[in-house]
């Protein structure tokens, strides 16, 4: 597959704006307050949505991990141990939501960076199930899921950057580039206070840039 590097998350901040997908055809660099301008902005509509209809976590690959331990595999600072049936134990991960550090697998959430809800509201509602599938196990785009802690992700649910941050200030450019990334990547809208809220942000990050490939 074609996910980043474990030490992703150990990176200079700089450095992971950079770091696209491994694929002959990534988009030039954009920077993020061009690729904010660049979505479409529509009206959002919860109807019909379910978490069933984004089926996760899969195995893509069939190698006994499912997508859940294959985020926690490729950003632990520390690798874990892998026993039978991929269960995991030791390791050391580093959530940025809160600057907080942990060292047991259980103590993490794989966030949807783009929660599946949201997604919906924003054009997935008119996918296949099969192309939902594939966002909600998105590997092959680096920032479309992050290992964080638990009570980061639950207070974040399913609230776009208008409604929700994450609580560690210096973690907002990176989380506006890389919410940017994946709606670019998979072609979703925005509302307009979303587009507000990411053009607040983006003010305060002059070098941020978004480069990604267009899903398929």
């Amino acid at each position: 597959m074609l996910r980043s590097p474990a030490v992703l998350a150990a990176l200079p901040f700089a450095a992971v704006f950079l770091l696209a997908p491994s694929t002959a055809h990534a988009e030039a660099p954009t920077p993020l307050t061009e690729a904010i301008e660049a979505l479409p902005v529509a009206e959002e509509s919860r109807e019909g949505y379910d978490r069933s209809l984004f089926p996760h976590w899969t195995d893509a690959d069939r190698n006994g991990c499912n997508t859940r331990a294959e985020v926690l595999l490729e950003e632990a600072v520390t690798a874990p141990e892998v026993g039978e049936r991929c269960r995991l134990s030791g390791g050391e991960w580093y959530s940025y939501y809160d600057d907080r550090t942990f060292t047991e697998a259980r103590a993490l959430d794989i966030d949807h960076m783009v929660p599946l809800a949201e997604a919906w509201d924003s054009g997935a509602s008119q996918w296949s199930t099969q192309r939902r599938q594939a966002y909600a196990n998105d590997l092959d785009e680096p920032v479309a899921l992050v290992a964080v802690s638990a009570s980061s992700n639950r207070s974040k649910a399913d609230k776009d950057p208008s409604q929700w941050l994450p609580p560690a200030a210096d973690a907002h450019c990176r989380y506006v580039t890389e919410w940017t990334t994946v709606k670019t990547r998979w072609g979703l809208t925005v509302d307009e206070a979303e587009r507000e809220a990411l053009n607040t942000v983006a003010r305060d990050c002059p070098d941020a840039v978004v480069e990604t490939t267009p899903a398929p």
